[in-house]
């Protein structure tokens, strides 16, 4: 079949061959794009027969339009390294026309875990997302912060990829606090969007109903009221920075507008 396959890495060294693998069962081209690798990543791809390009960290969407320079084919599987396909999702993708389909990009359903466990509450499953897309038609969207291909004629399968979201509940709990919150308020600073003293409370109680209440969180267990906190964390943070950034000039002064990434 005459897919190409597209990851964008940085020190995947524990997730790289498990997805090139899993992409091998329906690509013969995949293209590894890097930002900078210190670890084994970009050693083990090109191992496995991947193309290695390496480029500095643009952003997400344009970061995974990089490699449409170097893919064979006009069809393309986008996949985060953390990403699998399953046998099923193998299987029905190998299945496809793809020379005669009429649709721009095929969604696929996403099982987001924490560890082993599959989380099916909260918004996170199904999760659908275009992972297949033809790009004479359509790509990611070139933005910096959670992209999505712009495909406007989907045709859905009903298979799973598997993503391995966190390793426990220790890294739900870091990341807004170390990457995701610090990032989305510097941009929210940068484009002049204000908060007042309750925006943290209000969009951190909002965060934690949407989840636990109206996406059945509740349901989940332990592992549903922890994403839905964890949400609640992250969104509290997030205008809780933002907040800090118009009252505290230190603190502005000691982060590089010009360096999100």
């Amino acid at each position: 079949m005459n897919i190409s396959g597209n990851i964008i890495t940085l020190n995947e060294e524990n997730n790289i061959a498990a997805c090139i693998e899993s992409m091998q069962s329906v690509c013969d081209d995949i293209v590894v794009v890097d930002s900078g690798s210190t670890d084994k990543t970009v050693e083990i791809a090109q191992r496995l027969g991947a193309t290695v390009v390496h480029q500095a960290y643009l952003g997400d969407g344009i970061q995974k339009n990089v490699a449409l320079s170097h893919t064979k084919h006009n069809w393309v599987l986008s996949l985060d390294a953390d990403e699998r396909l399953t046998p099923e999702m193998s299987l029905a993708i190998s299945q496809l026309e793809l020379s005669s389909a009429s649709v721009e990009g095929f969604s696929f359903r996403r099982q987001n875990m924490i560890g082993s466990r599959w989380i099916k509450q909260c918004g996170w499953y199904p999760d659908r997302c275009i992972r297949l897309y033809n790009t004479d038609k359509t790509r990611f969207a070139d933005v910096k912060q959670h992209s999505s291909v712009q495909a406007k004629s989907v045709q859905e399968i009903n298979a799973d990829i598997i993503h391995f979201s966190f390793k426990n509940i220790g890294e739900l709990f870091a990341k807004p606090g170390r990457n995701f919150s610090g990032r989305a308020a510097k941009i929210m600073y940068a484009k002049g969007k204000k908060a007042n003293a309750f925006s943290p409370f209000l969009h951190g109680l909002n965060a934690f109903i949407r989840k636990y209440i109206f996406q059945r969180g509740f349901l989940g267990g332990v592992d549903g009221m922890t994403v839905a906190l964890s949400s609640a964390i992250n969104s509290y943070l997030k205008y809780a920075k933002l907040l800090e950034y118009q009252r505290d000039p230190s603190v502005t002064k000691q982060d590089d507008f010009n360096n999100i990434w």
